[in-house]
């Protein structure tokens, strides 16, 4: 495998759109309902879970972003290859595959079952999985650059959804916010760490960024993404907490869409339904993503076509798809998934950047010994 990449100029992005790929990746189907769960931690200060959840990702975002500039352009296939070797670093980097293709699964199903719930119940399974496979692998056809310009135009036609938010303001209840600051540290910490799963998606970076073109600039979009994300998820957590009571926002599952549902126009009775239909476009960019970076990381490791590689990948998550799944089960999966996916996204980065440290310091020392040597 090689370490570094030099991908072809007709492949590069513009680092720009890093923020919107960033904002995209965080905006799938986590948004729809993370209120209950955050306040079942932190009660009335769920919103200052979500900023601490905030400052978390800015933190291990400047870390990743750190680990790969220490290589000119590489992707974490690269860097744990060269650091730990072909075994045990292809063993890392199947494990990183794993990740996204448990993250492809996780939202399919997520979004499946919201489908299912709200709009057509009677519509199977293999049929909403075939609909959401077909479209990602026609993305992939189209290459990376097909994949970022979805990622923009989903963050650019789905604006118009946030001016929504000032619906529910009519029918706020401030009061409903008291009493504040009553939740202790642990509290606060668990009701961050209970936004793992609506958070994560800024690891893309690891195997976007040596397709990204002014690498200077790439910490500083990436913060923007991140910043445009915590802002929203804070907005919607304090409307939440104005519109719901404590005891209301405890039962309802979909917090977001639930506050779609006081929506009303005069052409439009059920607007929770065009949101959630209107919902697949924010969901795409993720999973062609995570499909995107597990082809990736499988024709690295055996150096084999990408394409070729993510019709395989498509066909085998298509039939771990096609079984349902009721809503325990699926409860299960998201909590199991997201207990990985914090220790992966929120502690590992710390251990890949200390052990590139420590190897570009061991490297540099070796260097400058051999050059006295020879002197």
């Amino acid at each position: 495998m090689k370490v570094l990449i030099e991908p072809k100029p007709q492949h590069m992005v513009n680092t720009f759109l890093l923020v919107f790929v960033v904002h995209s990746m965080q905006l799938g189907v986590g948004i729809q309902g993370f209120q209950r769960i955050i306040f079942l931690e932190a009660k009335h200060d769920a919103w200052i879970s979500v900023l601490i959840s905030g400052v978390a990702t800015a933190v291990v975002g400047f870390v990743m972003v750190k680990t790969l500039f220490a290589y000119e352009s590489s992707d974490i296939y690269g860097i744990q290859y060269d650091l730990l070797g072909k075994w045990l670093g292809n063993a890392l980097n199947v494990i990183f595959v794993l990740y996204c293709l448990g993250a492809f699964h996780v939202i399919v199903r997520n979004y499946i079952e919201v489908i299912q719930a709200w709009i057509f119940p009677e519509v199977p399974n293999w049929l909403l999985a075939l609909t959401l496979v077909y479209l990602v692998y026609y993305a992939l056809n189209g290459g990376l650059r097909t994949v970022v310009g979805v990622s923009f135009f989903s963050v650019v036609l789905s604006l118009w959804l946030t001016l929504l938010l000032a619906y529910p303001f009519q029918f706020a209840k401030w009061d409903y916010l008291f009493p504040m600051f009553e939740a202790n540290i642990p509290e606060l910490l668990k009701g961050a760490k209970q936004m793992t799963f609506t958070v994560i998606g800024f690891e893309i970076i690891y195997t976007i960024f040596p397709y990204l073109r002014e690498k200077d600039r790439v910490h500083r979009h990436m913060q923007f993404g991140l910043l445009f994300t915590t802002i929203l998820y804070l907005a919607l957590m304090v409307v939440s907490l104005a519109y719901f009571s404590g005891g209301q926002l405890e039962r309802t599952i979909w917090g977001t869409l639930s506050l779609f549902k006081i929506v009303r126009f005069p052409f439009i009775e059920r607007f929770e339904y065009v949101a959630i239909t209107f919902w697949v476009i924010l969901i795409l960019p993720n999973l062609m993503l995570y499909m995107w970076s597990a082809s990736r990381g499988i024709a690295r490791i055996l150096n084999k076509k990408e394409k070729k590689v993510s019709w395989l990948l498509l066909g085998f998550i298509y039939l771990t798809l096609i079984f349902p799944l009721n809503r325990l089960e699926i409860n299960m999966m998201n909590d199991y998934f997201a207990r990985g996916a914090f220790y992966l996204i929120f502690g590992y980065p710390f251990v890949l950047y200390a052990a590139v440290l420590i190897k570009k310091k061991f490297f540099k020392k070796e260097g400058e010994a051999n050059a006295k040597n020879s002197d």
